[in-house]
């Protein structure tokens, strides 16, 4: 599908949708836990209908009702794991990597599977700490097969590669018969994510013990259902409306929790220390202003770097983001296809080893995006329509169900101008 956007200020008030990270999170324990849970949520995009169809593979029944802003999900835990699974994670790598050890832990055999860019995804470290301790795994890459389940012991990983091979095995090792722990060999990254790992275990009645380098759990523990639930507002997709209205002119955004712990919450603070004017109450509104380059870390917000660099694109002066070399095993290679984006808009930028060096411009061009069948791509563009001399047009613009399948729809709720021009 391709959209055509005309150039046009959004204003208004956007409810954020629910944290996709959250609502995987609270899936998977609820069908690790005795009896019947439930979750309220706003949107169902591709990532989480690839949890619920991973669970469900794995035993799990889940009933989901309801319609877009609204939806409730019912969870009866799973009894027994079927042997030789097939489990398709599409191409949701949250859901590829915390499944892994959490079917290891409950079956011998299974086989974990995706699509397209997540078949290039690496899995090499997960599967290395996972053989040490009885799971043997075809290959560091989808498919996998898997021989042998997880027995207890010390876990040794890197924390630098992905907070979710440590999530994961939070997930799985109270599972196992004895006491575990994960020894962390270098310091964790997005660490914020496994702050929300141990937030939804802890929900769910599972203890884990945080020591300097890493983390001991119990063994033999036992979820507990949680009955109802409402999932948090997400910060990393409200990056868009956010950056929305940095590069527009006023946009406020309902439904996020300034104690939340997601890190890209940490946005705000960029913006406001690059000149926006940022209001922060039950709501958040976002004004432009007058913008100047900056200068900083993003390691802990990845996902929220090329809406940041789209802002700054926009900067009077130089901006330099750095900490960003994970972007490089996203859906796409996120570096190089956000300098793609934006330079086929007029922006002078260029791709660094772990981010982007940014030299200001007063507006963007107009022209042909390709979002590269990534998300975050695709929303980033739209977001930069407002501020360009003609209509933009997003080739692939469909690949937004992936987190956010009513993007579009909220984009003409706000005052944008759309249409889909080959669909």
């Amino acid at each position: 599908m391709d959209i055509r956007i005309e150039p046009t200020k959004l204003s208004g008030t956007i409810r954020a949708i629910s944290s996709k990270s959250d609502v995987h999170r609270f899936l998977m324990a609820a069908a690790l836990a005795k009896g019947i849970s439930a979750v309220h949520f706003t949107t169902l995009s591709e990532d989480i209908a690839a949890t619920v169809r991973v669970l469900s593979a794995m035993g799990a029944a889940i009933d989901i009702d309801g319609a877009d802003g609204d939806y409730t999900a019912v969870v009866t835990g799973i009894c027994e794991m079927p042997r030789g699974a097939l489990l398709d994670a599409h191409e949701c790598g949250t859901t590829a990597r915390l499944i892994l050890p959490i079917a290891a832990a409950l079956s011998d055999s299974f086989t974990l599977t995706g699509k397209n860019g997540l078949l290039k995804r690496p899995f090499g470290d997960l599967c290395c700490a996972m053989e040490e301790r009885g799971t043997k795994c075809s290959s560091a890459f989808l498919p996998i097969t898997t021989c042998g389940k997880l027995t207890s012991g010390v876990y040794s990983i890197r924390g630098d590669v992905s907070s979710q091979y440590i999530s994961g095995l939070l997930f799985a090792l109270p599972l196992l018969d004895g006491d575990s722990e994960i020894r962390l060999t270098t310091p964790a990254v997005s660490a914020g994510y496994i702050d929300m790992t141990l937030n939804t275990l802890s929900r769910f009645g599972i203890e884990v013990e945080k020591f300097d380098g890493g983390y001991k759990v119990k063994g033999n523990q036992t979820y507990r259902a949680v009955a109802d639930y409402t999932a948090d507002g997400d910060w990393s997709n409200a990056t868009f409306w956010l950056a929305a209205g940095v590069v527009g002119e006023k946009l406020t955004v309902s439904g996020l929790r300034l104690d939340s712990l997601q890190k890209d919450k940490g946005v705000l603070d960029i913006i406001k220390a690059a000149g926006a004017k940022v209001t922060c109450g039950a709501d958040i509104t976002v004004e432009n202003a007058a913008m100047h380059g900056i200068g900083f870390d993003g390691e802990d917000i990845p996902d929220a770097l090329p809406a940041l660099a789209t802002v700054l694109c926009l900067a009077d002066g130089k901006s330099v983001i750095s900490g960003g070399s994970r972007l490089k095993i996203k859906e796409s290679d996120r570096i190089a296809t956000t300098v793609a984006m934006l330079k086929a808009l007029g922006a002078d930028i260029e791709g660094t080893d772990d981010g982007f060096v940014i030299n200001g411009v007063s507006n963007f061009t107009g022209g042909e995006v390709d979002a590269a069948n990534d998300h975050r791509i695709a929303m980033c563009a739209a977001v930069a329509s407002q501020r360009a001399g003609g209509e933009v047009i997003i080739r692939g613009a469909e690949c937004v169900n992936k987190s956010y399948p009513t993007f579009f729809e909220d984009l003409k709720k706000l005052g944008g101008k759309c249409s889909v021009i080959n669909g």
